[in-house]
């Protein structure tokens, strides 16, 4: 058989033919069914059936962000729903990364959320703008695209969305559809006062709109509109002042707002407040040198957690003890005199300045006290009762108390022949912190057995204990600028800083710094905390209060940041460290309260003379 043969047409009763032709193979997953699809009423032949319908594949796709569809959905729930923040939290998988470079991570995901439902939900739901106008300086209004109610030749209105101009007549027959939202009824006042009979509006905000001349009446009467009375603006947003559907005579000049102007005929797609949001400029932290101004050497200076060696006292004069020595060093000449040098064998543990900055208080680690005068370089009194190392020490005017590696705690007056007044008991390990505040006559202490006392003056029993913490406690620090307020750092198995309200007894923060904390110490000048750290990053931390959020960090101490002080101006800190150097840091702000008092003063005086 050739070929051709399959081409030739076959005759059935002489009457008709079909031509059958050799047909490329189609995809199995394609219909075979040649000419037009059954209809739904015709029944199949016998022995035929059709193909089974096709699966559609359901699966759901996620996308890393769920955006809303604005058709057939109720924003006003999606909104609801999204209105939690749902941003990752660096703050936990930080592992001890910079937490200004965090919060500076978090504002811009705040500042990218805030925009974003800004956006979607802003014609639809008045809460979506709050952040906005709560971020932005503007005095304006939120949302200020304007609600246009279209109103057809057969009397039904319509409302819409305008991102155009208002038209000139109310007799246009263009339809633009707004976006879901609920029903609500619209109040159309003409200039007469008399409601037409009409129909409802449909809205996603209340809209009332008063025609106050004859210009608005053109299409008052046709069909009829029902007119129900004034109804607030309740859950809408806030809108400008600037009527859109108020048409005056052309002798008077039509008054439009620039900023609304301007969101009509803006190109961009972002709105007017989300601009300004944007474009607002970022609030500097303030600038704090990273680097110190002044290192010294301290040669011997020990890499002992529990001790407390360095001072800075009234007079401008730095204590610090290296080994069996104390040396002094004078801010304003900045000499370097030895004070004093112990003897059989003796080492310098811990040191304090009294008040006024004249004696200086040296504990030693055989258990004695002794006060020296830093004016005449001579001791003038020694005074027992520790068996093991006194390891602090704090002044409150007179009373000088002394903790030690023996558990106790001694309260000594300075103007009596006793060598203390009374003994605190309570600690189960070394004292290694010891902070008096002066103006409340109360004193803290923090122990290697993780504890916090305070006590009420020289009662011996405490005031209150705090056991949070979960390592030794040897920083602490009083707050000279609101009552009460106590803070202390743990050690490198806490890693926390807590401050507590020692009215109440109860912790007010719980910060997780991510390293040990070794001192902490307040600002004189401005409600702020200093923090330096050991293991495992030797750093400096200022913290705002009562946010506490990081200002600013400084490096450079290769190890832990043992010892910290403040000068007596309140603008620098001195650290050091057992890389036996200290460091001096320019990190507060001058007090200009204090030197504008001092001015005003001192003018008034010469003005006498």
């Amino acid at each position: 058989m050739s070929l051709n043969n399959t081409h030739k047409p076959n005759k059935t009763n002489g009457n008709s033919s079909s031509i059958h032709s050799f047909e490329t193979p189609r995809s199995p997953s394609r219909s075979t069914t040649r000419g037009n699809p059954p209809k739904l009423n015709d029944v199949a032949p016998a022995g035929l059936q059709s193909s089974p319908p096709r699966r559609r594949n359901n699966n759901t796709i996620f996308s890393d962000r769920y955006i809303p569809n604005r058709t057939g959905v109720d924003l006003q729930a999606a909104f609801s729903l999204s209105h939690e923040e749902i941003l990752p939290d660096l703050r936990n998988i930080r592992n001890g990364d910079n937490e200004i470079e965090i919060r500076r991570e978090e504002e811009a995901n705040r500042t990218f959320s805030t925009v974003l439902k800004a956006e979607l939900f802003g014609d639809n739901v008045p809460m979506a703008t709050a952040n906005l106008s709560n971020t932005t300086s503007s005095t304006g209004v939120i949302n200020s695209r304007p609600k246009q109610i279209r109103t057809t030749g057969t009397g039904a209105t319509v409302s819409s969305s305008m991102s155009t101009p208002p038209p000139r007549s109310s007799n246009s027959t263009s339809y633009f559809p707004g976006s879901a939202g609920s029903s609500v009824t619209a109040a159309i006042v003409n200039n007469n006062g008399h409601a037409s009979s009409g129909s409802t509006i449909s809205s996603s905000t209340t809209a009332a709109t008063n025609n106050n001349n004859n210009q608005s009446n053109n299409n008052g009467g046709a069909g009829g509109s029902t007119i129900a009375n004034d109804i607030d603006d309740v859950t809408s947003t806030p809108r400008r002042k600037t009527n859109l559907f108020t048409y005056q005579s052309p002798q008077k000049s039509r008054p439009i707002s620039r900023d609304l102007q301007q969101e009509l005929y803006s190109l961009s797609p972002v709105r007017q407040d989300s601009q300004k949001l944007l474009l607002s400029p970022q609030k500097k932290p303030r600038t704090i040198s990273k680097v110190p101004y002044r290192v010294l050497d301290a040669p011997e200076l020990s890499d002992d957690f529990y001790l407390n060696l360095v001072d800075w006292g009234q007079q401008d004069v730095l204590a610090v003890g290296l080994g069996d020595s104390v040396y002094l060093w004078d801010g304003a000449t900045q000499s370097v005199d030895r004070l004093c040098n112990l003897t059989n064998k003796d080492k310098v543990t811990s040191l304090n300045w009294i008040g006024t900055g004249t004696h200086l208080a040296i504990g030693t680690s055989k258990g004695l006290v002794e006060i020296w005068d830093a004016t005449r370089i001579k001791c003038i009194r020694t005074m027992t009762g520790h068996s093991l190392r006194v390891s602090s020490l704090a002044w409150n005017e007179h009373i000088l108390s002394s903790g030690s590696r023996d558990r106790t705690i001694l309260n000594r007056d300075v103007r009596i022949e006793d060598h203390y007044v009374n003994k605190f008991e309570s600690h189960k390990q070394e004292v290694c912190g010891l902070k008096w505040n002066v103006e409340e006559n109360k004193l803290a202490s923090g122990g290697n057995d993780n504890n916090l006392f305070v006590w009420d003056g020289l009662n011996t029993k405490p005031l209150h204990q705090f056991t949070d913490h979960t390592a030794a406690v040897k920083a602490i620090a009083w707050s000279p600028h609101q009552r009460g307020i106590l803070a202390s750092g743990g050690g490198t198995a806490d890693k926390t800083i807590k401050t507590w309200n020692t009215l109440t007894g109860s912790l007010i923060h719980d910060v997780n710094t991510g390293s040990q904390v070794c001192n902490l110490i307040w600002s004189k000048n401005s409600n702020e905390l200093v923090s330096t750290h050991g293991y495992s990053r030797n750093q400096i931390i200022v913290w705002k209060y009562p946010t506490m959020q990081q200002i600013a960090q400084l490096t450079g101490h290769t190890y832990r940041v043992l010892y910290l002080s403040l000068s007596p101006d309140g603008e620098t800190i001195v650290t050091g460290a057992g890389d036996e150097t200290l460091r001096f840091w320019n990190v507060f702000e001058k007090n200009k309260h204090s030197e504008s008092t001092a001015s005003v003063l001192l003018g008034a005086f010469l003005q006498l003379r």
